[in-house]
C-alpha cells in the first residue's frame, strides 16, 4: 500500500507541478517513504513505524496542513 500510495504522489505532482523537485528516500519494505518537496515533507508510514516514531509528538507545535488516516 505504501508504494501504491507513493507512486500516486510522484504522478500527481509531476502532472501538476513538473517544476518541483521530489527527492525520495526509504522503501515501502522498510514502512516508511518520504518525499522532500523542499518545503513540504510527505511521510508516509506502515501503522507500525508510525506508532514507533511518534511524528506527531515531535512536531506538535508546528502546522499541519493535511493529516490523512
Amino acid at each position: 500500500m505504501l508504494r501504491a500510495l507513493s507512486d500516486e504522489v510522484q504522478k500527481k505532482t509531476k502532472g501538476r507541478y513538473a517544476l518541483v523537485a521530489d527527492r525520495l528516500e526509504g522503501e515501502a519494505s522498510t514502512g516508511w517513504i518520504l518525499h522532500d518537496y523542499g518545503d513540504v515533507v510527505l511521510h508516509l508510514f506502515s501503522p507500525m513505524r508510525r506508532e514507533f516514531y511518534n511524528l506527531e509528538e515531535l512536531w506538535k507545535d508546528g502546522n499541519v496542513l493535511v493529516h490523512i488516516q
